[in-house]
């Protein structure tokens, strides 16, 4: 068993690195959302970590059992130097029990950490596919708890994301039984989606936050949905059923209460028990209490509407990117919708092949025509500083002069021209504006030099290689499969 003093030396150093290991992740620069989001639920992890370290430390420092105090007491006392041999020993007598065993320094935990992939598919668990890795408010299921609700206004989806945190449009009388649990289940889907995608934001400094400004409101009567008249609700003053412990807000409906078969029963039960009458003292005990039950039920539904409308503010981002999502899909063919999906998995493989791909170069030298960097001189030299824009090829840019003369047979351009309806032909070389091209072609059918053109012998195609071949050699080439 290790000693106390090693155990706080083991975590302070674990407490250490983790720290280190945060800012490690700060100083890189996330490309994308998801790697955004994966940064910061790692440093979540680390935080968590640290926070327990830090409570592990804080009791052994504690010493409510007194062992440390007497682990230092035996190495500062007369015999420390039995205490030191005797501890040597039992280290050697353990290692020799378990010569292979193998230790992996705390160190290699962080160095390795950057090459886990692992976390990106953890990350794509915890978010469905409609959410989209965290872009996305997934509000399906609590859209369809929302349309059976009693007396609502039935909303389609894309209007119901911009409304469904304005609880004052719905009757205070009805938000009870169903309502209660859709508001809990949106809730509850809120700060479920607030987690995952703000690992790093304090969800209990936003619920205190928003207690405390709910308060205010709530005493003054003014929150919305909830406005009550100075001085509360009269109705529990004036008709009451004391048989029932339940008020009432009309004189007609507290009248056909006294004679429904609910008041009746309550009242034989009250009868069955010897209460016959009831003085004004008790009377007034159960309208307050019933006032203050009320009122505390009111108030909970109240604080759930205030937290759902601020979390709703803060992922105001995720709600209008949502909006705009739904917009865009109702849009789209089924074709379409295939075509993105096919897409969205193609821009991850390369997502991942780039990552693989990744190039050393601490000393950000230039890079050449292999995209693998290169000496200044040499770079300097074969001028790939140089820009030579074509408009033909999209407003491409390409650096030196090399690559420059080289596209003109590179599909970008040949797409160009193709669509341009200009063959691809060597009386264009040179030639990067539209304008220009188009001059061109006119002046040659003007002057019949292109009465004589055949695609077959004069359009120009490169292969893998570099080589180039008309278009009748290189078609014959690949049909035999040679190319």
């Amino acid at each position: 068993m290790e000693s106390i003093i090693e155990q706080q030396r083991k975590a302070h150093e674990e407490i250490e690195r983790l720290e280190q290991a945060i800012v490690d992740q700060f100083m890189k620069d996330p490309k994308s959302h998801k790697e955004r989001l994966t940064r910061e639920h790692r440093v979540s992890d680390f935080l968590d970590r640290i926070s327990s370290r830090s409570k592990f430390l804080f009791e052994l420092y504690e010493d409510s059992d007194g062992a440390r105090k007497t682990e230092i007491d035996a190495l500062s006392g007369t015999s420390e130097f039995s205490e030191f041999y005797g501890r040597l020993k039992a280290i050697k007598d353990y290692h020799r029990r378990y010569p292979n065993e193998t230790v992996e320094p705390l160190e290699l935990e962080f160095i390795n950490q950057s090459k886990e992939n692992g976390e990106d598919d953890d990350l794509d668990k915890l978010f469905s596919g409609e959410e989209g890795s965290g872009r996305f408010l997934d509000l399906h299921a609590l859209h369809e708890q929302y349309v059976n609700l009693k007396s609502i206004k039935k909303l389609d989806y894309l209007t119901y994301l911009g409304e469904f945190d304005h609880f004052s449009d719905y009757p205070k009388e009805n938000k009870h039984g169903e309502y209660i649990k859709y508001l809990k289940d949106l809730r509850t889907y809120l700060e479920s989606f607030f987690r995952r995608v703000k690992p790093l934001s304090n969800l209990e400094d936003i619920r205190q936050e928003t207690e405390v400004d709910f308060k205010g409101k709530w005493l003054q009567g003014k929150f919305p949905g909830w406005e009550r008249p100075f001085g509360g609700d009269k109705f529990i003053n004036d008709l009451f059923c004391v048989a029932c412990r339940k008020g009432y807000a009309k004189k007609t409906v507290f009248d056909a209460h006294l004679k429904s078969k609910k008041h009746l029963k309550g009242a034989n039960a009250m009868m069955r028990q010897g209460i016959t009458n009831v003085d004004s003292d008790t009377e007034e005990k159960l309208r307050t209490r019933v006032a203050e039950e009320k009122d505390s039920s009111e108030r909970e539904i109240a604080f759930s509407e205030a937290l759902v409308q601020k979390y709703a503010q803060i992922l105001g981002s995720q709600r209008e990117d949502t909006k705009a999502n739904v917009e865009r899909k109702r849009a789209l063919t089924d074709r379409e919708r295939r075509m993105e999906l096919e897409a969205e998995e193609v821009d991850d493989v390369e997502t991942e092949s780039e990552d693989e791909d990744k190039i050393y170069n601490p000393l950000k030298l230039p890079l050449g025509w292999d995209g693998k960097p290169i000496p200044y001189w040499l770079y300097k030299l074969h001028g790939l500083g140089v820009e030579y824009p074509c408009e033909i090829c999209g407003n491409y840019v390409y650096m030196g002069r090399k690559a420059f003369d080289r596209h003109f047979q590179e599909w970008r351009h040949a797409h160009g021209m193709r669509c341009l309806g200009i063959p691809n032909t060597r009386h264009f070389h040179e030639i990067t504006l539209i304008e220009d091209a188009y001059a061109l072609w006119e002046k040659l059918k003007s002057t019949s030099k292109t009465d004589d053109f055949k695609a077959d012998t004069m359009e120009e195609f490169e292969d893998i290689e570099g080589n180039v071949f008309n278009k009748k050699t290189y078609d014959d080439l690949k049909r035999q499969g040679l190319l």
